[in-house]
């Protein structure tokens, strides 16, 4: 894409993440948990701390298959506070036809971008007994909101009214790619309508490196941005839970170890997000790191200033 082309195609964006996408920026996002609680108040001055600083925030939808204020309505109060979200939504819990009205009423209030996302076993949960729901996979959400933004009618054929405009994402799990490695779900989501990746944690940057080059060789980061999952992680104990218990994460014992010799812990687990983050912003290939620190949101706002990576020129990406 050339330069004109890049800035046509950014003053035309969806939305504010869209539009740094595009425009070849670094970008960050961050991540938040709406509450257990109807008054919103505290969700939205954890929110307030990261304006200015994430370009987008997720909103996440039932993490942990655990209930809490709808991601939908914390998405709003959201934009409410100039906030731009990104609406996470869980084939877990709906099925098609609920997933399409959720879509419909992001739309009505504005909100643009939207993460699908599996969801989590609901046995893993506080509420175990509950029955997942599945009717679609990922692939088929993205394929089905791609279907309703492009023809601007529900899948039964049903025209929809008015402006309806999404940014859609996806999730992934990066790998330190072996030799003929091809990311075929990732092709997947792209093939039906994913315009960026964020992926699980990876605090490994040599990984990093190693999978952003294979895309790169694919053609696929040119054409679909990757944002890496990494986090101020508090504590040792946090660090071996992650690596040992979190599907997908990729945690390097080096870091477990500076973790553990740190006089605070805390306080180098900030320091090795922020070393990290400028390691991000200096690899071709990735387009954004995403911010997320379950149960240590005061950290997000920290890491994301010091690192200083924000709106950064991308590190130009190797053509194959």
């Amino acid at each position: 894409m050339d330069l004109a082309t890049k800035e046509e195609s950014s003053t035309d964006a969806a939305s504010e993440l869209q539009r740094q996408l595009r425009g070849g920026r670094f970008v960050v996002t961050a991540e938040l948990t709406p509450p257990v609680s109807s008054d919103p108040a505290e969700f939205i001055d954890q929110a307030l701390a990261l304006r200015g600083l994430a370009t987008a925030v997720n909103v996440t939808d039932g993490a942990g298959s655990r209930a809490h204020l709808s991601s939908l309505a914390a998405s709003h109060f959201l934009m409410r506070n100039g906030i731009e979200p990104i609406l996470q939504l869980t084939c877990r819990d709906r099925n098609r036809i609920a997933l399409q009205g959720e879509l419909l009423g992001a739309a009505a209030l504005g909100i643009r971008n939207v993460l699908a996302l599996r969801g989590d076993d609901p046995k893993t949960g506080d509420q175990p007994d509950t029955k997942a729901v599945f009717d679609l996979d990922t692939t088929g959400l993205l394929a089905m909101a791609h279907r309703m933004r492009s023809e601007h009618r529900l899948p039964s054929g049903t025209e929809i009214k008015g402006v309806l405009k999404f940014v859609l994402g996806a999730a992934e799990i990066p790998v330190d790619p072996p030799a003929g490695w091809r990311p075929d779900g990732l092709l997947s989501k792209a093939d039906a309508g994913a315009d960026f990746i964020q992926t699980q944690f990876c605090m490994d940057a040599g990984v990093v490196r190693r999978y952003a080059a294979r895309l790169l060789d694919l053609g696929i980061a040119q054409r679909l941005p990757i944002l890496i999952g990494v986090a101020p992680i508090p504590s040792v104990r946090s660090a071996r839970w992650m690596k040992e218990k979190l599907y997908g994460a990729l945690i390097p014992e080096d870091i477990v170890t500076r973790l553990e010799r740190a006089a605070d812990s805390k306080s180098e687990g900030k320091k090795i997000c922020i070393e990290l983050m400028r390691e991000l912003a200096e690899t071709p290939g990735i387009a954004g790191a995403h911010v997320m620190a379950p149960q240590n949101h005061a950290a997000l706002a920290e890491v994301i200033a010091d690192s200083g990576v924000r709106g950064r020129k991308r590190a130009p990406a190797k053509h194959p």
